[in-house]
């Protein structure tokens, strides 16, 4: 893909000298980086930590699911629980997960150059995430009891009640800035840091699904900011904007919220979807079937989320012809959806397969969406909208689309930069198994919930009649699976980051990207001298 490589003096970025004194050194050295690789890793710590922590909090609600009637917790115990996970899994894990930790480490190696465009405001981007996550661990302490009104707020209940809202809304404030600065930091790295030779249309998907997803972070994220701010003035000056005893509207709140909610799902789904175009030709060893449809794909997903926020809001009494355009809109954002997953399905035909466990996690990947996105076209029609609205359903078809869409891809990338961003080798069976147990235990956990929805059964709610025991039974099971699993990849992934057999193999699986031509595991500086290039990304031929 390129004219150069790196010298061959390869200072690991692992191994990179502490420019501090004393016995904390090297901690302040990772603490303390502006090298987007080491940031990458500082996000991949942290959002791993609280994967675990809102894996923990939904295997307690299933428990409590397990049969009717009270058995581990009461109804206000479930109810903080299910904000808290809801909370820590879309603001925490979710929508910087892909983007924070793989965009960081990548985007500039795939570009060709040597950092991104603002690296300190790319540091100060994960200090505000942590102290945004440190302010909503603070609202379970306090006079008050534990914030307990749902992770959209439920406005106006969430500022009627006393609960430690404040510290909520501060915290998911921060988390919006952090996004906010990350997304200008990438989109301010693809205009002005590609290397010479690497026009639009040269430039690999995973990088175009970033642009696309930073964007989004970019002009949404701000009126979630505007929604939270208003939250913060009722809740301490009472001013009457969304409280209808004071001549508010609740209304006003859902549409800022999902204005920003609706959009932010393509920032977790975009990467998704660019992950899988990394990996898919790798492991078929074959060119990108249709590379300028998948960009243009990208492009309008992120396009057309802006458009689909009424969607979530058919039962709160917007008018007819809204809810018909808001319908038309979110069939409509299923096409380009389509087209990556048929580009993918070309670019496997009569490829040269390399079977093996991020192959596993990608094919996955596309029959967890494939199930999401026809779940999804459900919710695109305004009837059975209406009917399966706010149930188990819902929370089922959310659960595929983000959760399904997010971990898969995100295991898949894992496994598929392992080697490249630690320079050993996982452990492959005990990684095919861990995704095995995983994949098993995904889909017994959400499968039986779209029928129970189906069947009636609210969701968020602690108890229910003997008659959903069945489902809700099967559900819970698959909880406990899916844990397992979740711990066999996280042992073996954390054990052979240490232990494991060393890969000093540039390029493992035989890929064509800029990351695959710089040392293993990559050294401090990516690029000695900047690469020209001169192919197309995926050129297998």
């Amino acid at each position: 893909m390129s004219e150069s490589i790196v010298s061959q003096q390869h200072v690991s970025y692992l191994k990179e000298e502490s420019r501090f004194k004393g016995r904390l050194k090297n901690l302040y050295s990772w603490i303390c980086t502006t090298d987007h690789k080491r940031i990458g890793l500082l996000y991949l710590f942290v959002i791993t930590i609280f994967f675990i922590v809102g894996a923990i909090q939904g295997l307690l609600m299933k428990l409590e699911l397990m049969a009717p009637g009270a058995n581990i917790m009461g109804s206000e115990s479930f109810s903080v629980l299910s904000t808290l996970h809801g909370i820590i899994m879309v603001f925490a894990v979710a929508i910087p997960g892909l983007t924070a930790v793989f965009g960081n480490f990548f985007l500039p190696i795939m570009l060709g150059t040597n950092n991104v465009a603002f690296p300190k405001l790319n540091l100060v981007s994960w200090y505000v995430y942590i102290i945004g996550i440190i302010f909503i661990l603070l609202s379970q302490f306090g006079y008050y009891s534990g914030f307990d009104s749902g992770w959209t707020f439920n406005i106006p209940y969430g500022i009627l009640i006393n609960a430690n809202i404040l510290p909520v809304v501060i915290g998911i404030f921060l988390i919006g800035l952090s996004s906010i600065a990350l997304g200008i930091n990438f989109i301010v790295t693809v205009h002005r840091y590609r290397a010479q030779g690497m026009s639009w249309f040269k430039m690999p998907l995973f990088p175009w699904s970033l642009y696309a997803a930073a964007w989004i972070q970019l002009l949404a994220t701000p009126v979630l900011v505007i929604a939270l701010f208003m939250i913060f003035a009722e809740s301490t000056m009472a001013i009457g904007m969304l409280d209808p005893m004071l001549g508010g509207d609740p209304t006003l709140y859902q549409h800022l919220f999902w204005i920003y909610a609706r959009p932010a799902i393509y920032i977790m789904i975009l990467p998704a979807m660019g992950i899988i175009s990394e990996i898919i030709p790798t492991f078929s060893q074959k060119t990108i079937f249709s590379y300028r449809t998948t960009v243009v794909a990208l492009l309008a997903i992120a396009f057309l989320g802006f458009f689909v926020w009424g969607q979530h809001m058919v039962t709160s009494g917007i008018g007819d012809r809204a809810l018909s355009l808001f319908s038309f809109f979110a069939l409509i954002i299923t096409v380009p959806m389509i087209v990556v997953v048929l580009n993918w399905l070309g670019t496997m035909h009569k490829g040269s397969l390399n079977i093996t466990t991020p192959f596993y996690w990608a094919v996955s990947f596309i029959f967890i969406f494939l199930i999401a996105g026809l779940t999804g076209l459900m919710f695109g029609s305004l009837a059975t909208n209406v009917y399966v609205h706010r149930t188990q359903f819902e929370i089922a078809h959310f659960h595929y689309i983000v959760f399904g869409s997010v971990s898969f891809a995100f295991m898949g990338a894992i496994h598929y930069w392992f080697p490249k961003i630690f320079g050993r080798m996982y452990n492959k069976k005990w990684a095919n198994i861990g995704f095995l147990v995983f994949f098993v235990g995904f889909n017994l956990l959400f499968l039986p919930m779209f029928m129970l929805g189906y069947q009636g059964l609210p969701g968020h709610f602690y108890d229910y009649p003997p008659g959903f025991q069945p489902g809700n039974l099967a559900s819970s099971t698959g909880a406990i699976i899916l844990i397992l699993g979740a711990l066999i990849i996280i042992i073996n992934l954390i054990r052979n980051a240490r232990f494991g057999r060393k890969c000093d193999d540039m390029n493992p699986w035989g890929g064509k990207t800029l990351e695959w031509t710089i040392s293993t595991p990559p050294p401090s500086v990516n690029f000695d001298k900047l690469p020209v290039i001169t192919n197309d990304p995926y050129d297998y031929n």
